[in-house]
């Protein structure tokens, strides 16, 4: 069992400009299994790699999802957008969750909605991997491919509830971003373009051939984002909506189909 102190491995944490190094002290003890393995995941997480993927895992919406090194981390404010489609849903739902990263949006909205079909897809193998892990567990099954081209033809124009967890950052923002997220995480999964809303477009003009009549597609922008990004769901044929939730600092914007 690991032998270091719990007030050294603060010290260091906070050495380190861990914010919360109180609770990820215990969070690292509880995962390390031997004094040496304690200190290659502190060792690990003074250098700067994101806790989640120290760990190997994530909370989510009270989910523990599995996580790859390079794969991004879900974050709490995604679990609006979580809320929102399950709110939207039903039982046994066709669920497809794009841009999928670690399956984490997928896996929690398919959890609540008894007898959901899942589908998750992503571009990035790694990330194809680390979805396999998750929603796999779950029953789903995870494609491989760009967009809506990793799919089945099977599931166009059946699809009730659409998540586009896409990169919304602008371009010239990245560099802006906490270190943890430009160095440590990939940049397909953060650069959305000059305005940030390139992968919201594409997916916004190929979503109605996938969605059943009624059926809702969900994606997170940024504050200022959202009324550029309802009025492209606008120009596809959907009827737009934009939920806050101010302690979260999230943004969801939903599209239904007319």
């Amino acid at each position: 069992m690991p032998d270091r102190s719990h007030s050294s491995l603060v010290t260091e944490l906070r050495a380190a400009g861990c914010v919360f190094a109180e609770d990820e002290a215990h969070l690292l003890r509880a995962e390390a299994r031997s004094p040496a393995e304690l200190d290659t995941l502190l060792a690990r997480r003074a250098a700067g790699l994101p806790l989640e993927q120290v760990l190997g895992w994530a909370g989510f919406r009270g989910l523990r999802i599995r996580l790859r090194p390079g794969v991004f981390v879900p974050r709490r404010r995604s679990e609006l957008l979580v809320e929102q489609a399950v709110a939207r849903g039903r039982a046994g739902a066709v669920v497809v969750d794009l841009c999928c990263g670690s399956g984490a949006l997928g896996v929690a909205v398919a959890a609540e909605l008894p007898g959901a079909e899942l589908h998750a897809a992503d571009l990035d193998p790694v990330a194809v991997r680390c979805a396999r892990d998750n929603v796999g567990a779950v029953g789903g099954t995870v494609h491989a491919g760009d967009l809506f081209a990793a799919l089945p033809a099977e599931l166009r124009g059946r699809v009730d509830v659409l998540l586009a967890n896409v990169p919304y950052v602008p371009t010239g923002e990245i560099g802006a971003l906490p270190p943890e997220a430009r160095e440590h995480e990939p940049r397909l999964a953060l650069d959305g373009g000059p305005d940030g809303l390139d992968p919201l477009r594409r997916v916004a003009a190929e979503a109605p051939e996938w969605l059943v009549p009624g059926g809702h597609l969900l994606v997170e922008a940024g504050d200022r984002q959202a009324g550029a990004a309802a009025a492209v769901l606008a120009e596809r044929g959907m009827d737009p909506e934009v939920v806050r939730c101010a302690e979260r600092g999230a943004t969801t914007v939903l599209g239904t189909l007319r």
